[in-house]
């Protein structure tokens, strides 16, 4: 995986060939039903339905509020300054949570059913998981836009356009009122259209949506939500009185075990409790996880998806070229 673009852009699959939506399957769909795989490539998201068990989701939740040092019974713990400002300003105030490498992230990132799921969405068992932060969005009366914003973690500027997956696990239900996640499914679909109409220098990480849905997607805890890097999407503030919008970012893309600055360099973020050293992940000032956590025990599918150990079938299982 490398990031592509600006600093703060997402990873994307260097060595993938195949627009995500190109795609002909070859292995056999393990968690995603024909109707989501239709889905996910005319609208650039899939949501899996209980994809993390219920008490490894409540684990979590019970996690992120210790982490965040605030009370889920006392909102008069919520009202705090955010201990770190972002590169990216669009993430100011939207509840980023810098912990990365605990055990209870381990075991959601290493749950087989997400695994099968990111199978599915790549056409191939050869992964590595993103290692990612979590999400406390708590209501707040904060100024700014009502509406949140909208952005793309890559620069659809370049040619061919980047390749790459994120997702999202939410530990609590999401709807219209809590705010979360929301996207922009029309502008994923008919991109090159958009494009067109649009000057030579917009920017490529921002688009101008005027006259575009914008959809808030409803999850319940538990339930996944993978999308494709070029669907435009982002932050909906939490509007409502007391409940907290919580989540996980779990992503996986192609394992690059030749990679091998890249693989010491996941290894050591998990092994050190790190962040990312890349300017969107700030890190957390207390240094939270090396002070309170050991180094999380990975199954032998986490080790896989960490690249502590290899993939014994390394490689692609789908081209274009292939027949139907």
């Amino acid at each position: 995986m490398q990031p592509t673009g600006p600093a703060h852009s997402h990873p994307t699959a260097a060595s993938a060939g195949t627009p995500l939506k190109d795609i002909r399957k070859s292995l056999p769909l393990r968690v995603l039903s024909a109707a989501d795989w239709q889905h996910w490539t005319t609208q650039g998201y899939v949501i899996v339905q209980q994809a993390v068990p219920a008490e490894k989701v409540a684990r979590m939740v019970d996690l992120l509020w210790r982490f965040d040092e605030k009370d889920p019974g006392d909102p008069t713990t919520w009202q705090v300054p955010q201990r770190r400002d972002h590169a990216m300003l669009e993430l100011n105030h939207t509840g980023m949570l810098e912990i990365y490498n605990h055990q209870y992230m381990w075991d959601t990132r290493s749950e087989p059913r997400v695994y099968d799921a990111f199978v599915d969405i790549w056409d191939r068992e050869d992964l590595w998981v993103t290692i990612d932060r979590a999400n406390l969005n708590l209501p707040r009366n904060q100024p700014g836009r009502p509406d949140g914003f909208i952005h793309w973690d890559v620069d659809t500027s370049q040619r061919p356009l980047p390749i790459g997956v994120q997702g999202v696990l939410s530990l609590a239900r999401q709807d219209a009122e809590v705010g979360g996640f929301q996207c922009v499914p029309a502008l994923f679909r008919d991109f090159d259209a958009w494009e067109r109409t649009q000057p030579a220098e917009r920017d490529p990480m921002h688009p101008d949506t005027s006259g575009l849905e914008i959809v808030n997607v409803q999850m319940e805890a538990g339930d996944l939500l993978i999308f494709n890097s070029l669907l435009a999407h982002g932050v909906r503030p939490n509007h409502s009185t007391s409940r907290p919008r919580i989540a996980q970012y779990i992503a996986m893309q192609p394992a690059e075990w030749d990679d091998t600055a890249a693989r010491e360099e996941r290894i050591r973020l998990w092994r050190e409790r790190d962040h990312p050293q890349r300017p969107a992940f700030p890190g957390d000032p207390r240094a939270w996880e090396k002070q309170h956590d050991e180094v999380a025990t990975l199954t032998p599918l986490g080790k896989r998806l960490l690249g502590l150990t290899p993939w014994t079938t390394a490689g692609p299982r789908s081209t274009t070229d292939a027949e139907d």
